[in-house]
């Protein structure tokens, strides 16, 4: 059985994986896909920093930067995740076994699901620690 604070970690995440690939959509108009998914991840991860501090974990007990900087360490492992799965899928997986169909799209969101018991686990028991 799932545990009320991991639903909760999975909604307000689910909002943040749609303002990042709703950003990656929007950036793709002005750079490539490969940059994009990097600045759209910043995005969701802004996103995901505030929704989870409000909704999600208790106090720690450390300053609000400390509490990003922790953060922003766990989310930069989830990036690399993120960026490996997306590109893989959508530059080299799908065009072998020819998935046209919004490949670009469907890459990323694979990608932004991918990393999401490992961060719930960062997060809970480092950014979010008790201090």
């Amino acid at each position: 059985m799932l545990s009320n604070q991991f639903v909760r970690f999975l909604l307000t995440g689910g909002f943040a994986a749609a303002v990042n690939i709703g950003s990656r959509y929007l950036l793709n108009f002005v750079m490539p896909f490969e940059y994009a998914v990097v600045i759209a991840y910043l995005c969701g991860m802004a996103t995901a920093f505030v929704l989870a501090k409000l909704f999600v974990f208790t106090a720690s007990g450390r300053s609000t930067g400390s509490e990003f900087t922790r953060f922003l360490i766990v989310n930069l492992f989830a990036l690399g995740l993120t960026w490996v799965i997306s590109v893989c899928l959508a530059r080299f997986v799908f065009p072998v076994i020819n998935f046209t169909w919004n490949a670009d799209d469907i890459a990323h969101i694979i990608g932004v699901l991918a990393p999401a018991v490992t961060s719930f686990l960062g997060h809970r028991y480092y950014s979010f620690r008790r201090a």
